[in-house]
């Protein structure tokens, strides 16, 4: 299996510098700051990474287990919610919301979340994440 990787360039000190962010193959990257991070200002931020990564990890496993179910999907969308909370232990990500929608032909809702759920509960970047991080799904049919 392929190393992937990712570079980061931060300048300045934390609430007044900024950075940079790049995946190994440039396919994303984008500036970051202390206002993007912890306040609503212009660029992205760590969580927001960690989010399309478990997103995207979330889509494509819930579309391997349907698949295997015999169940194709013609497509699923998953949003994924990081919340950064600052508590007496210091600041964290705290939990992860995952809502998806799928169109899945000949599908009932039973069958289609308990897939979900096992998508949840199997996809890499979930087990990663489960064991500092509590996360829920929300899972509905289109």
């Amino acid at each position: 299996m392929p190393i992937r990787s990712a570079t980061a360039r931060w300048e300045g000190n934390l609430t007044e510098g900024s950075g940079t962010i790049k995946t190994g193959k440039g396919g994303l990257q984008g500036s970051y700051s202390f206002k993007s991070r912890f306040e609503e200002g212009e660029g992205t931020n760590p969580e927001e990474l960690i989010a399309a990564a478990h997103s995207g990890c979330f889509s494509m496993a819930f579309s391997k287990g349907l698949a295997d179910a015999g169940f194709t999907p013609t497509s699923v969308d998953t949003v994924a919610k990081v919340h950064l909370d600052k508590t007496d232990a210091g600041v964290g990500v705290s939990r992860i919301e995952l809502e998806t929608v799928g169109v899945v032909p000949n599908i009932d809702d039973a069958t289609f979340q308990k897939l979900a759920e096992g998508a949840k509960e199997n996809c890499p970047i979930s087990r990663l994440l489960s064991p500092g991080a509590t996360i829920s799904l929300t899972a509905r049919l289109a």
